[in-house]
């Protein structure tokens, strides 16, 4: 079956990643997930399977209504997101990169638990080497191929604008989403959505109603630019 006859399928990515430093402790962000539920919620309504990779929130997953596919693929760490979300990525036709994922991971893991004793014979100081972890975007980006649409999201306190251009650059994006460290754990949000194009968008809104945005004018382009590569095969 065609593209533009079957539904789309979509890729959304959510929610924060935790990085375990022992059997207790673990680094993460404040992100809610719900911006990345919003944009599943909004893909399934307009008709299109989901593979949600979602990160550790306290959201149940969207209802599907009948006909469409909705798969979660349910992961704690940025290494277990990217194993679930490049091979979703391979059979997908638009994909929401929303999740917050985790820039850096401790080097090691202690098995068992960090006692403060531990810590008191080397002065009382815990310092933890912490090393890069997989630049899941990059990768999308780096693999996509003219048929797919490629969103990011880019959180930035300073210079956003500057800086949500050149991960829109260096990612290979078709759009990055734009917000501000107050939108991780709110039900709002001001986002500016910038396009490879020049186009810029504001909105700002209940999440759910920026998820159906996004998801409307993301779907809008994909088949334009369908459109365009089957008549450029042609």
């Amino acid at each position: 079956m065609s593209a533009s006859l079957r539904r789309p399928r979509v890729l959304v990515t959510a929610g924060p990643t935790r990085e375990p430093i022992d059997r207790v402790r673990y680094l993460t962000n404040r992100s809610s997930g719900r911006m990345g539920y919003a944009v599943a919620a909004a893909a399934l309504a307009a008709g299109c399977d989901v593979d949600l990779v979602t990160g550790p929130v306290d959201l149940a997953p969207p209802p599907a209504p009948r006909g469409a596919r909705l798969t979660v693929h349910r992961v704690e760490t940025a290494r277990q997101m990217r194993a679930a979300a490049l091979p979703a990525f391979r059979g997908c036709d638009l994909a929401f990169h929303v999740a917050a994922v985790s820039d850096f991971r401790p080097a090691r893991f202690v098995r068992g638990k960090l006692k403060k004793r531990d810590l008191a014979a080397r002065g009382g100081a815990l310092v933890l080497e912490l090393v890069p972890n997989p630049d899941i975007l990059w990768e999308c980006g780096q693999r996509k191929h003219q048929r797919q649409l490629l969103v990011g999201f880019a959180l930035e306190a300073a210079d956003g604008v500057r800086n949500a251009l050149f991960k829109l650059r260096e990612k290979n994006l078709d759009f990055v989403v734009l917000n501000g460290p107050s939108a991780l754990n709110a039900t709002r949000a001001d986002v500016t959505v910038l396009a490879r194009d020049g186009e810029r968008i504001s909105i700002r809104a209940e999440k759910s109603r920026i998820g159906g945005q996004l998801v409307a004018l993301a779907l809008e382009r994909w088949r334009r630019q369908l459109h365009k590569t089957k008549a450029t095969i042609r």
